[in-house]
């Protein structure tokens, strides 16, 4: 299971305080506490400054870089955000995201085709997110395709099927679960990943919910998920969900993190 760390994000009013004032011993606390919960990518997002993201995402990249070995997500839609981010980051990076929107699409690829990059790409066009999970698949299809025509290894594409709040739809998490079980079979080679809390938006005790929902997901092949890694519960979660799964040989892995006391 791939874990990328949703923290240092500036729709949090904290992080955009962090970054407005270039608190680098903040982000670099942040930063590190992702990784130390087990994070293996740290997304960075800095959305909220429209006019100067771009040199916020540097600043970011370069601050949690020289604290840390951990590779980036890089998130921002904005292929110039994007490519002034890829210039300061070490290491292959990971991008999030690419869509089926025809802007973004083609704003996008040319940064990605034929590069070391991870990308997400979502299950989205200029339709809208797709309701059902066969459209999703229709999608992901035609996202996978173009991708590994331009030189993207399928190994480098992950998927997001998008997952909706279940409290304005009720079927939203079954059809997300479906989704990633028809791309995982159909599409060979590429991984699947989430952004997990949008499960449990405008309902009560949204950790229960996450929690539920990511060992659902797991048993149906999710490889990734955006999360917040210092929820002890939900990692101790994610550790059973694996072995029970099938994904954690002899659960070892499970019991590594019973052993260092990350299951209570």
């Amino acid at each position: 299971m791939i874990i990328i760390g949703e923290l240092i994000n500036t729709s949090r009013k904290s992080i955009a305080a962090m970054v407005k004032e270039q608190d680098r011993a903040g982000i670099q606390k942040v930063a590190c506490d992702q990784v130390a919960h087990g994070t293996n990518y740290i997304d960075v997002n800095a959305g909220t400054f429209m006019d100067s993201e771009a040199e916020r995402l540097k600043w970011l990249i370069t601050t949690v870089q020289s604290q840390t070995d951990c590779a980036c997500c890089i998130d921002s839609p904005n292929p110039l955000a994007v490519e002034a981010a890829l210039s300061v980051h070490k290491g292959p990076a990971m991008i999030n995201s690419i869509s089926l929107e025809k802007k973004r699409y083609e704003a996008l690829l040319p940064v990605i085709a034929g590069t070391d990059l991870k990308v997400i790409a979502l299950c989205m066009s200029d339709e809208g997110i797709p309701e059902t999970a066969d459209e999703r698949l229709n999608i992901a299809d035609k996202l996978v395709n173009g991708l590994v025509k331009n030189n993207v290894m399928p190994e480098n594409i992950f998927i997001d099927p998008l997952v909706q709040p279940v409290a304005t739809r009720t079927n939203s998490g079954v059809e997300f679960l479906d989704a990633l079980e028809k791309i995982n079979t159909a599409l060979k080679g590429i991984h699947t990943v989430c952004g997990l809390s949008n499960i449990s938006y405008g309902l009560p005790v949204r950790n229960l919910i996450n929690r539920t929902f990511m060992a659902m997901a797991i048993a149906k092949g999710l490889d990734a998920a955006i999360l917040n890694p210092l929820d002890n519960k939900m990692m101790a979660n994610v550790a059973a969900a694996l072995a029970l799964a099938g994904k954690d040989d002899f659960c070892t892995n499970y019991i590594k993190a019973y052993r260092a006391g990350k299951l209570a």
